[in-house]
C-alpha cells in the first residue's frame, strides 16, 4: 500500500508541475460548456444537454491524458525502474488510478460549479447524482486509459486509441439516436458499451429522475471501471518494445 500512495503521489506532483496539462484537464471542458452556453443562450439547450456534457467531457479528456501519461512513464523507463522494486503490477495500477482518480474529482468539480454557477445550467434531477454520475465516467475514462497504454507503443497510438474506443459509444450510446430506436444489432453492441450507461444515467437525470432511477447504470459503470483497472493491470508491461 505505501509503494501504491508513493506512485499516486509522484504522478500528482508532475501533473502540478506541467501547467499545460492541468490547463487541458480543468480548462478546457469549461471553456467548452461556456461556448455552448453562450452560442444557445436563452434556450433550454444547456439544460437538456449540459448533464451530458459533465460526463462526456471528463471521460474523453482523462482517457487522452492518462493514456498518454502512462505510456510516456513506460517508455522514459520510469515504469522498469518502478518494477524493480517490490511492486506488484496491481499496485502501479492502482496507484496510477487513485492519482488520475483525484484530479478526476477536482475536474468534475469545478466543471459542475462552472456550469451551475457560471452558466446557468438548471438540473431537474438531483445535482449531487449529476456529480456523481461524472465523476465516474472520469474515473471510467482513466480506467480505459490505463487499459489502453498497454496497447499502444507511441503516444500518437495512445491518441489514436481514442477514436477506435471512444466514438462508437458515443455513437450507439444514444447520443444521436434513442437506443430503443436503432437497428437490433447496434442496440445489442450499446448493452457492453460503458458510456451507454453514463449518457443513460445523466439523460434520466436531466429528465428529473433522481438516485433510485439511475442506481443500476450506476452499479454497472463500477463493474466497467473495476474490469478496465484489473485488465490494465494484468497486460501492463514493463517497458515498450
Amino acid at each position: 500500500m505505501r509503494l501504491t500512495v508513493a506512485t499516486a503521489g509522484r504522478v500528482l506532483r508532475q501533473i502540478r508541475n506541467d501547467p499545460r496539462t492541468i490547463a487541458l484537464l480543468i480548462g478546457l471542458p469549461c471553456l467548452i460548456v461556456g461556448l455552448i452556453a453562450w452560442m444557445f443562450d436563452g434556450t433550454p439547450v444547456l439544460d437538456q444537454f449540459g448533464p451530458l456534457l459533465l460526463g462526456l467531457f471528463p471521460l474523453i479528456v482523462m482517457f487522452l491524458v492518462t493514456s498518454v501519461a502512462t505510456l510516456r512513464e513506460r517508455q522514459s523507463g520510469t515504469l522498469e525502474r518502478l518494477m524493480t522494486t517490490p511492486v506488484t503490477r496491481g499496485s502501479v495500477v492502482l496507484g496510477y488510478a487513485l492519482a488520475f482518480g483525484a484530479v478526476a474529482v477536482v475536474q468534475a468539480l469545478v466543471l459542475t460549479a462552472f456550469a451551475v454557477g457560471v452558466c446557468g445550467m438548471r438540473v431537474a434531477g438531483a445535482l449531487w447524482v449529476v456529480v456523481l454520475v461524472a465523476l465516474l465516467d472520469a474515473v471510467l475514462g482513466t480506467a480505459l486509459g490505463l487499459a489502453a497504454s498497454a496497447v499502444a507503443r507511441t503516444e500518437f497510438q495512445a491518441v489514436q486509441m481514442m477514436p477506435v474506443i471512444i466514438f462508437p459509444q458515443l455513437v450507439t450510446g444514444g447520443l444521436l439516436m434513442p437506443r430503443d430506436e436503432m437497428p437490433a444489432v447496434l442496440e445489442a453492441v450499446s448493452r457492453v458499451m460503458p458510456l451507454t450507461y453514463g449518457m443513460e444515467a445523466l439523460q434520466e437525470l436531466a429528465r428529473g429522475g433522481g438516485f433510485a432511477d439511475v442506481r443500476g447504470a450506476i452499479g454497472v459503470i463500477v463493474l466497467f471501471i473495476v474490469g478496465a483497472l484489473v485488465l490494465g493491470a494484468t497486460t501492463l508491461r514493463r517497458r515498450t518494445p
